[in-house]
């Protein structure tokens, strides 16, 4: 079971969030609130998995949210839900540790696919921000260590294995396996699959 807080300062659509998720079998939604420090506060009373965050909301939002639960240790990870993308927003936030970012007219079935890949520890963000995200939040510098599970991602592709593939094996989206393909490249300095798999052979990041 997926233990969750909902955020957002508007009553009706929060209701709406709550209802949505709660009608999900291995989602519990076990508290809700108006701001960012009630957020916080509701995190720290129910120990959720998953917090569904709105960014703006009076009296403290969601990005100073996300840094006062980092600083604190929470456990919990954050999904932005929200209506902007501008380049302030999605940056503010990814940098101040939310695990993932959607706009609210993301279909519900992706919300739901969303919120449990969150609870994994998998980074999703939606087309839109990961368009803007590219050239501004992690992006790693040439050479930096890859991740556990991007090691397991580009030795699948070494196998020949696709996105499709490879997302139903590691339970995840298809598009959480591109953004951890997008980092692989930026951190060996290539730009496509098969040029990723020869630096990982040459560099001994692929076994032989």
């Amino acid at each position: 079971m997926i233990r969750i807080v909902v955020a957002d300062d508007h009553p009706v659509v929060r209701d709406g969030i709550r209802s949505m998720l709660g009608a999900v079998a291995d989602f519990e939604v076990v508290g809700e609130a108006a701001s960012g420090p009630e957020a916080v506060a509701r995190v720290r009373e129910t120990d959720p998995d998953v917090v569904v965050m709105d960014l703006r909301m009076p009296g403290g939002g969601g990005v100073d949210a996300v840094r006062a639960l980092r600083a604190q240790g929470s456990r919990a990870a954050v999904l932005v839900l929200t209506t902007y993308d501008t380049d302030a927003d999605t940056v503010a936030a990814i940098e101040a540790g939310a695990t993932g970012y959607l706009l609210k007219d993301t279909p519900a079935e992706r919300i739901f696919e969303a919120v449990r890949a969150t609870a994994a520890g998998e980074t999703v963000l939606s087309p839109a921000v990961v368009a803007r995200l590219t050239s501004h939040v992690r992006r790693p510098p040439p050479g930096a260590a890859l991740t556990v599970r991007e090691r397991e991602v580009l030795a699948l592709v070494a196998r020949g294995t696709t996105n499709r593939a490879i997302a139903q094996q590691l339970f995840v989206s298809e598009a959480t396996v591109k953004t951890h393909l997008t980092h692989v490249y930026e951190k060996l300095g290539v730009g496509d699959r098969a040029a990723a798999v020869a630096t990982a052979y040459e560099r001994g990041i692929l076994g032989g």
